[in-house]
C-alpha cells in the first residue's frame, strides 16, 4: 500500500506540476509566510512576549528537524523511492534530477510543517489560519510523495514527530511564560491574520504564473 500511494502521487505528472512542486516544496521559498507570521505575533502579544513564543516556534521546529533528519533516519536507515540502491527507483518520474539524500525515513519536511502548524495552533485561535496552515502542510506532504522522495510512511511518521515535538515544547514554552510573565499563556486571537493570509495567497499565485509560464 505504501508503494501504491507513492507511486500513484508519482505518476500523475506534467511539466507545469514538476515546476510547480520543486518551487512548492523548497523551504526557501516559504520565507515570507514565516516573516508574515513573525509580524502577527508581534503585533498580538508585543515584543518581549512574541520574541519568546518565536524562540519557542523556532525551537519546535529545529527540535523536530534534528530528530527526524540526526537521529532516526541514520538509525532507520530506509532508502528514499529516488535512491538509485532502491529498485523502486525504476518506477519512479525523477523531477528534474531531485533525488533528495540517502535515507527517508522519517519525512523532515512534514515533520517541521506539522510542528510549525502545531505550535501555532496551540497558542493562537483562528479557524481560517488553522486550516489553511493545514491546507499548507498537507500540500507539503503531497509535494515529497509527487517528486517521489518519500513514502507516505515517512510523511506520517513525520507529522506524528513534529506534531509530539511541539507539544513538549508548548509545555516548556508555558512553563517559562510563568516565570517571566508571571503568567500561562492562554490561547488569543491572532491580529494582523490577514497579513500571513495574503502571503500565502499571492506566494501560491507566483508559483502556479511561473509554473505556468
Amino acid at each position: 500500500m505504501d508503494e501504491l500511494i507513492l507511486l500513484w502521487a508519482n505518476g500523475h505528472y506534467t511539466d507545469a506540476l514538476d515546476t510547480f512542486m520543486t518551487i512548492f516544496t523548497h523551504r526557501f521559498a516559504w520565507i515570507p509566510l514565516y516573516i508574515a507570521i513573525a509580524y502577527a505575533v508581534v503585533k498580538t502579544l508585543g515584543w518581549q512576549r512574541g520574541l519568546v513564543y518565536i524562540l519557542a516556534v523556532a525551537a519546535a521546529i529545529v527540535c523536530a528537524d534534528q530528530l527526524c533528519g540526526s537521529v532516526i533516519r541514520p538509525a532507520v536507515g530506509r532508502l528514499r523511492p529516488t535512491n538509485p540502491d532502491n529498485p523502486l527507483s525504476e518506477m519512479i518520474h525523477i523531477v528534474n534530477g531531485y533525488r533528495g539524500g540517502r535515507y527517508g525515513m522519517p519525512s523532515c519536511h512534514a515533520a517541521n510543517t506539522a510542528a510549525f502548524l502545531t505550535i501555532i495552533s496551540l497558542r493562537f485561535r483562528h479557524r481560517w489560519l488553522t486550516a489553511i496552515l493545514a491546507i499548507w502542510m498537507l500540500g507539503q506532504c503531497y509535494s515529497r510523495m509527487y517528486l517521489g522522495v518519500h513514502y507516505p510512511s515517512d510523511l506520517l511518521v513525520g507529522a506524528t514527530l513534529g506534531t509530539l515535538c511541539s507539544v513538549a515544547v508548548f509545555f516548556v514554552y508555558r512553563i517559562i511564560c510563568q516565570r517571566i510573565f508571571s503568567e500561562k499563556p492562554e490561547r488569543v486571537c491572532m491580529q494582523s491574520v490577514s497579513v500571513p493570509l495574503i502571503i500565502i495567497l499571492f506566494s501560491l499565485a507566483v508559483m502556479t504564473a511561473v509554473s505556468l509560464w
